[in-house]
């Protein structure tokens, strides 16, 4: 299985998928801790977590199957919603709490 097959397998496997540096319990940056908060504030607790400081193929691949050029980055349903400054915007806006209940109903 060749990078981005793994990637697609990670983001159709669970419904919330963050590409983040560090863990959620121990993010390595900041924008990646925000990212967490957001979700954890959106009542999203269970969520699967790849950290791209342990796997430098997937660190660069993710970058090439989304066409996003930094970490961290969510995925819904398998679609890409977006790095810490929209994944931001739309939780201040409520649209990320309204899809995040759509797809975890």
């Amino acid at each position: 299985m060749n990078v981005q097959e793994k990637i697609l397998s990670q983001i159709t496997t669970d419904t919330v998928v963050l590409y983040m540096k560090g863990k959620p319990q121990s993010p390595l940056c900041g924008f990646s801790n925000t990212t967490v908060q957001i979700l954890n504030a959106c009542g999203v607790r269970d969520f699967a977590a790849v950290d791209v400081l342990a796997d430098l193929e997937i660190r660069d691949g993710i970058k090439v199957y989304s066409d996003w050029p930094t970490i961290p980055q969510l995925y819904i349903k398998g679609e890409f919603v977006g790095g810490a400054d929209i994944v931001r915007e739309m939780y201040e806006q409520g649209e990320l709490q309204k899809l995040l209940q759509s797809a975890l109903a």
